[in-house]
């Protein structure tokens, strides 16, 4: 790839590294963006860790990377009298340097991933009980802690929650959507930010997670505008291996190559992309990594009928587009109703927002409004009355019933979508097989959204529970080690937050635990290697 000058890819070089210091500076000039004459064979710096996602699973990554550690609080009483033993065994331990297995051996909560379950009852203890007890630990900085990394996200930090509808609350209190460090309150009350209750706006939460990276020093870490187009191993003949590299990582893995071949060695990550200029150019770079994390999230596509019709331009899947044709004055006035698509809570918020603008709904989901698995059925009524109201609505203003009396809603229980056809209607079939035809304005497809992992191989499909299946928050999420989320099925491949099934801001900070220690517990084991003068490799001290 050629560029129009030094300067611009000077600049970049100097965005992504500058932060590694002076006595890095003569391999800085060779790396991180390389052009595509340069062989991956040569002799190259090496980042430790490379994240991809800057909304809060990478951004709590990056604060523990940084040195950030946690440890039991002076004055600090757990409720649990068991898990409060174990903290006290250990006091002088941070949480990070401790047994996680351990630890968590027993504690039960909403999430599968049992580290989570535990740094989240450190964080919030009994929290699911209705109570509001302050977090056990307490954090130092400690520099010596430090591992190098870069976090790259398309837009600034918080991710996804910088282009939710900023109409909304959201599902979790602030409390809960809060990173360690830094409480939302007090963050909202030193804004003079009007907070009326404990659910808050999304732009509240993204304008936090900003806030957050900055002062908790993290800037240097983060670049923004990168969009990542290659994320693959890069492989080198065991028999060219000085014996300066017979240590370069303690998780290097040979592959034994059939029919007499010479052996492979899985050396380190290449992660490609570009990063988007102000002018909008797009400048292409690349990183080496000896540990790449995936904390994208899953809003990545959203969820798709894979009906006839579906890519036509009446037919939207996401609330952002629902919300700028409302703004546009594109319903205004329109006699058919809206057509929605789904029993989560971003079809509710869709409900809802027609509603309060008073356009009429069609409301079609395929579960039973007695299914004790819709998202309703676990939310308290005094907490979310609006979701309440939607559900209510769901039960009993459905088709079955006189349409006449609710016009301005309708539900369509057990139905499934058919078709979408150019006249701008659709077939539906209920679960005994019978077939309607809605007239409708603009029909809304809300039935949840999937990670894009396009820049792995095969799309990532070979990691997950299933393989050779796409990837899914709930069906098939990414298969980790439960205590170090490292990739079951590729080493040195890390993965936390929704990727790992952890939907929830409170339940995706013990992925970062889990790989801060795993991490941490590698570097120390380097360290140990290189000072006995046994190698070290090409990676960053």
């Amino acid at each position: 790839r050629a560029y129009s000058g030094t300067e611009t890819e000077g600049q970049l070089l100097n965005s992504f590294v500058q932060y590694f210091g002076d006595s890095l500076g003569r391999k800085i000039k060779r790396m991180p963006l390389i052009e595509e004459t340069v062989l991956p064979g040569d002799s190259l710096l090496t980042l430790p860790v490379v994240i991809i996602g800057n909304g809060p699973s990478g951004i709590c990554l990056s604060y523990l990377l940084s040195g950030y550690r946690p440890y039991l609080s002076p004055e600090a009483i757990h409720p649990n009298p068991i898990l409060h033993t174990k903290l006290e065994e250990a006091r002088h331990l941070s949480i990070v340097d401790q047994d996680l297995e351990y630890l968590s051996e027993g504690l039960e909560g909403r999430s599968s991933n049992p580290v989570a379950v535990l740094f989240d009852t450190l964080l919030h203890p009994d929290a699911d009980f209705g109570y509001d007890y302050p977090p056990v630990l307490h954090w130092k900085l400690e520099q010596h802690n430090y591992i190098p990394h870069i976090v790259l996200g398309k837009g600034p930090p918080g991710g996804a929650w910088h282009s939710m509808e900023g109409s909304m609350l959201t599902i979790s209190f602030g409390d809960w959507m809060e990173l360690p460090g830094l409480s939302f309150k007090e963050w909202a009350a030193s804004k003079r930010r009007n907070i009326k209750s404990d659910r808050v706006m999304p732009e509240e939460i993204a304008c936090y997670y900003k806030h957050y990276v900055k002062v908790m020093g993290l800037q240097k870490n983060f670049r923004d505008n990168v969009y990542i187009t290659s994320v693959s191993r890069l492989y080198r003949e065991k028999d060219d291996e000085g014996r300066s590299q017979q240590n370069e990582d303690i998780s290097t893995q040979c592959l034994e190559m059939e029919d007499g071949q010479k052996s492979l060695i899985k050396r380190n990550w290449e992660v490609r992309g570009y990063q988007r200029a102000t002018d909008g150019s797009h400048v292409p770079f690349c990183l080496f990594a000896e540990n790449v994390a995936l904390a994208t999230g899953t809003f990545d596509s959203p969820g798709r009928l894979q009906v006839e019709g579906e890519d036509f331009p009446f037919v939207l899947h996401s609330m952002s587009d629902f919300g700028a044709a409302i703004s546009k004055g594109k319903l205004r006035g329109k006699a058919d109703p809206v057509l929605i698509v789904g029993a989560g809570l971003t079809a509710a918020d869709a409900v809802l927002c027609a509603y309060n603008n008073n356009i009429p709904v069609v409301h079609v989901f395929r579960r039973r409004v007695t299914d004790t698995s819709l998202i309703f059925k676990q939310l308290p009524k005094k907490l979310y009355p609006e979701y309440h109201k939607v559900y209510h609505m769901m039960c009993t203003q459905s088709y079955t019933m006189d349409s006449n009396q609710h016009s301005a809603y309708t539900s369509f229980p057990e139905h499934n979508v058919l078709s979408f056809k150019p006249e701008m209607k659709c077939v539906l079939q209920s679960a005994s097989g019978l077939k309607k035809i809605l007239k409708f304005s603009v029909a809304l497809v809300l039935i949840g959204s999937h990670p894009n992992l396009f820049f792995l191989k095969d799309q990532g499909h070979s990691i997950g529970h299933h393989s050779n299946q796409p990837i899914t928050c709930k069906g098939n999420p990414i298969e980790i080690d439960p205590y170090t989320y490292e990739c079951t099925k590729e080493a040195n491949l890390f993965a936390l937050g929704p990727l790992v099934g952890d939907n929830f801001v409170r339940f995706l900070k013990g992925g970062a635990l889990g790989i801060a220690r795993c991490l941490a517990i590698r570097q120390k084991k380097k360290h140990e290697l290189i000072e006995s003068g046994d190698g070290g490799g090409d990676g960053v001290p």
